[in-house]
């Protein structure tokens, strides 16, 4: 069973980069978040668990792009090359 990618999605893609610019969207799914970031699936998954902001609801997996924001701007910020 093929699971649903978002960024495949031609009207998941509009809603999310509509919401980008208004900096509406705290919470997102790996799927949304990846596309977000302009980054692959597995690696804003590794990202975000390095940077403590996954959370479980239920069998949802929630990512706080808040906390993304500031792991980036703390820890990868200095050293560009190291990533």
């Amino acid at each position: 069973m093929k699971r649903r990618n978002y960024i495949d999605d031609p009207e998941k893609r509009e809603k999310i980069e509509k919401l980008l610019p208004a900096g509406k969207k705290k919470w997102v799914r790996y799927d949304e978040g990846a596309l977000l970031y302009s980054m692959g699936v597995h690696s804003f998954e590794d990202l975000a668990k390095k940077a403590k902001a996954v959370y479980h609801v239920n069998r949802i997996v929630l990512v706080n792009t808040e906390k993304v924001d500031e792991y980036m701007e703390l820890m990868c910020a200095d050293d560009p090359a190291e990533y």
